[in-house]
């Protein structure tokens, strides 16, 4: 469930990945190719940001082909990417959250993100961004998840869900397009 700008709810209906469904021929280990990356080497430019009342650390992506690292506590989420028809005016950041969740509730999350921030100002990463025009031709996003109910989404302009059709999960917890 997630929120849209204008507070309504947005639901959908997401695939589980278990290993008695005949259509998938393995279960998912979410962190195994995390875990065997080392960390990216980046310039460590991470800053804080919020997204629903809850503080993840980002870091900027700032070419337009590149692999980022970003940790969280025990969370580190990695990201490959290359992009065409980067737009100057808009700017993406890697997120990671890997905290108790205390709204709505009492709960563990851990999240790895991509987004787009909703100007070029930091400040601004995890707010609500509208639409986003740059393009991604392929990017690879995975993290050290803990834990093993991992629900992969793809949420795009406008806070559509994007079909499965536009993405996969490899075997090795590998969220691609």
């Amino acid at each position: 469930m997630t929120w849209k700008q204008s507070g309504q709810r947005m639901l959908s209906e997401l695939k589980s990945r278990p290993r008695r469904e005949p259509s998938y021929s393995a279960a998912v280990h979410w962190s195994a190719y995390a875990r065997g990356v080392k960390p990216f080497l980046c310039e460590r430019l991470n800053f804080p940001g919020m997204i629903y009342f809850d503080a993840f650390t980002f870091t900027k992506l700032k070419r337009d082909t590149g692999n980022y690292t970003v940790c969280q506590k025990d969370l580190c989420c990695h990201l490959t990417y290359k992009m065409s028809e980067k737009r100057t005016n808009e700017v993406y950041a890697l997120g990671a959250f890997d905290r108790l969740r205390m709204v709505e509730g009492q709960y563990y999350l851990q999240v790895c993100t991509l987004l787009k921030c909703q100007t070029t100002d930091l400040r601004t990463c995890g707010e609500p961004a509208g639409s986003a025009f740059t393009k991604f031709e392929e990017f690879s996003l995975s993290g050290t998840f803990g834990m093993s109910y991992v629900f992969p989404q793809i949420i795009l302009s406008e806070s559509q869900l994007a079909p499965e059709r536009h993405y996969e999960v490899s075997g090795d917890g590998r969220l691609q397009s």
